[in-house]
């Protein structure tokens, strides 16, 4: 039961093939069998899980249906659950249960989704390689020596290892696509303002998303229709109205207009992934798209923009954490400032150290207009040269990331070899475009992802296409060998 996709399970389930309460205890019973392996889960959730499972086989029971009902899945760990640990992978957060859930926990359990566990992660989202979390690295499936990419590595290695069929993540920079192109899955960031950030450990407000990673997209369709929706809690939620994204996946590539920037393809990019999207173009080419060579000149630009914005907002959204109302404290503080000091201090990992100073030296007095100011109006730069691009192509490809999965702590001394390998994936939360990551083929055993594009909103477009290539192509099916 462990190689079925969540479409797959849906059907099982219809057909009275198995109950969910069944698939729970399996999926259960192997997390505890391999997840030491890859230290992919920070919490199990068994009473919890079991209970949904019952609860969602009584609602079949009484006629009820739907793709997600008894379906297991997982949640990474930003995502708040009532009662249940949500750590954000640091130890600022060990102790802090949430009051409530979260809205994209509360409309995937609504829709009758068995929550297994919560995925570990880059502590409060920041890294590209899941090694920053208090808990301990994640390891890739693939190879356990190498990273599962970041910061929803947990996701990633849970899904990709068969321990379940898709997991909730959240991507800042690149963290759902990222993890999905080291892995072997498919993972959707969608257009920032269509899933609720309402109750999302915040990391960089204006730039996180929440969205799918599963093994086809076909399964990213099913998860990101119980996600999606407009959110009056939130006021970063965008009220439109959410298509049937499993309808559009059969739809015809015939005409569909492909850009292919030419910066994609530098002297920083792998010249064996850059063999394999183009691959990729030639068997989208197979069915029916056009492909157009087309430049988004500021790109070179975003990665120092980014790591201006996204700290800055960290250092202020991270602010909350004082020792004071929730999470860590340290022991016997001698007055308030020393409580803030040191209870910060012990409570934030290095990573998230370094990303704060950043941003508060961006933010400060007589730098705002040097650093922050200007890492805005390039910004809208990269978001202008998307719009220009969509007035002649219908979405645009690319490689996810330079490079595949590196090994654990090659990058852990030299942060910003980490930060250039988001090159591909940052424009598109800088201008707040869906994005997709689909297998593509294998470098040295480790897996590599294409990228899509798509304009606003336009995430059935993105599945439709993605589903399409993998119709015609066996790259997410591959497993790795001992999962």
């Amino acid at each position: 039961m462990h190689q079925l996709t969540l479409a797959e399970i849906a059907r099982g389930l219809a057909d009275k093939k198995f109950s969910s309460e069944e698939l729970t205890k399996t999926l259960l019973a192997r997390i505890a069998q391999l997840d030491p392996q890859l230290n992919s889960f920070i919490s199990l959730t068994e009473d919890l899980a079991l209970a949904q499972a019952k609860d969602a086989d009584a609602r079949r029971a009484n006629g009820e249906s739907g793709a997600l009902l008894g379906a297991p899945i997982a949640h990474k760990d930003l995502f708040c659950t009532q009662g249940i640990r949500t750590s954000c992978g640091s130890k600022m957060l060990d102790n802090f249960k949430a009051p409530y859930d979260a809205t994209v926990v509360a409309k995937l359990a609504a829709a009758g989704a068995v929550t297994l566990g919560k995925t570990n992660m880059d502590e409060f989202a920041m890294g590209s390689a899941n090694e920053s979390s208090y808990y301990g690295a994640v390891k890739n499936p693939w190879n356990l020596e190498h990273v599962p990419g970041g910061s929803s590595g947990g996701s990633a290695a849970a899904v990709a290892a068969r321990l379940l069929p898709a997991a909730t993540a959240t991507d800042t920079g690149g963290s759902i696509r990222q993890p999905a192109a080291f892995t072997n899955l498919t993972g959707l960031k969608p257009t920032y303002g269509r899933v609720s950030r309402w109750g999302m450990i915040a990391y960089a407000s204006s730039l996180d998303q929440g969205g799918p990673l599963a093994r086809t997209a076909e399964d990213c369709a099913i998860l990101l229709q119980g996600m999606a929706g407009f959110d009056p809690q939130d006021s970063t939620s965008i009220d439109e109205p959410v298509p049937d994204y499993s309808a559009g996946l059969n739809g015809s590539l015939q005409g569909l207009r492909i850009g292919v920037p030419k910066e994609y393809f530098s002297a920083g990019l792998d010249p064996r992934i850059a063999e394999l999207i183009h691959n990729s173009i030639k068997e989208l080419e197979k069915l029916g798209a056009v492909i157009k060579e087309i430049s988004l000149p500021n790109m070179q630009h975003a990665i120092p923009a980014y790591y201006v914005i996204a700290p800055a907002e960290a250092s202020s959204n991270l602010s909350r954490f004082d020792g004071v109302r929730f999470g860590y404290r340290c022991e016997d503080p001698k007055n308030l400032i020393d409580l803030y000091k040191r209870s910060r201090g012990e409570g934030f990992g290095p990573e998230v150290q370094r990303r704060i100073m950043v941003g508060a030296y961006a933010l400060s007095a007589g730098y705002y207009d040097a650093y922050y100011l200007k890492a805005q109006k390039i910004r809208r730069l990269v978001k202008n040269d998307f719009m220009a691009a969509f007035n002649e192509v219908d979405i645009i490809l690319g490689p996810t990331t330079p490079n595949p999965a590196w090994k654990l702590g090659a990058k852990s001394s030299d942060p910003v070899a980490a930060y250039l390998e988001d090159v591909y994936t940052i424009t598109a939360n800088l201008a707040g475009l869906p994005g997709l990551s689909m297998p593509a083929g294998f470098v040295d055993g480790l897996p590599v992802g294409v990228q899509l594009l798509a304009p606003y909103f336009q995430e059935g477009r993105l599945l439709n296409v993605a589903h399409q290539y993998q119709l015609n192509t066996d790259w997410h099916t591959r497993t790795p060998t001992g999962f």
